[in-house]
């Protein structure tokens, strides 16, 4: 049984102009044009077994973090376009250097007075060793993601 002490969460909301359902479409049926949006964080996305946007289908990510290269191989976990939701399971990539387990959780919700989103980042992760910090850097990616795509879909028309 892991001990407690390195089975942790880290969550952030970003509030968007954008509407939940652009924000999620973008991310999980067209993931491969976050790059244009965030081509300065993302040099790429490519599909390696499935569709895009369903379960089971499997996502190679290179990104930047902290200033190095890195990849992500991730298995869709979990779906739910009725609450704009998409669960990554990370299978492979430089993260399980660090992390035994390491699942992002995405959805976008409609803010309270109608105008935009926001969108909450869910980072469930189990350390190799208490030694490894917290993916801090990684929840600031999430949130300047989560910025440039907003400016990339209200840039364009709907």
């Amino acid at each position: 049984m892991a001990s407690s002490a390195l089975v942790s969460k880290l969550e952030v909301n970003v509030e968007i102009k954008a509407s939940p359902d652009r924000f999620h479409d973008m991310i999980t049926n067209k993931p491969d044009h976050v790059h244009r949006a965030s081509y300065d964080k993302v040099q790429g996305c490519d599909l390696h077994q499935g569709e895009w946007g369903k379960v089971g289908s499997i996502i190679i990510w290179d990104y930047v973090l902290d200033g190095k290269a890195g990849v992500a191989k991730e298995v869709i976990e979990a779906m739910d376009p009725d609450k704009n939701l998409i669960a990554l399971r990370i299978i492979e990539g430089d993260l399980l250097e660090k992390y035994k387990s390491f699942v992002a959780t995405i959805q976008a919700s409609a803010k309270s007075d109608g105008s935009g989103s926001v969108v909450q980042w869910t980072l469930e992760y189990e350390k190799l060793h208490e030694g490894i910090e917290h993916p801090q850097s990684l929840l600031q990616l999430a949130v300047d993601l989560s910025k440039d795509i907003d400016a990339h879909l209200t840039a364009q028309p709907n």
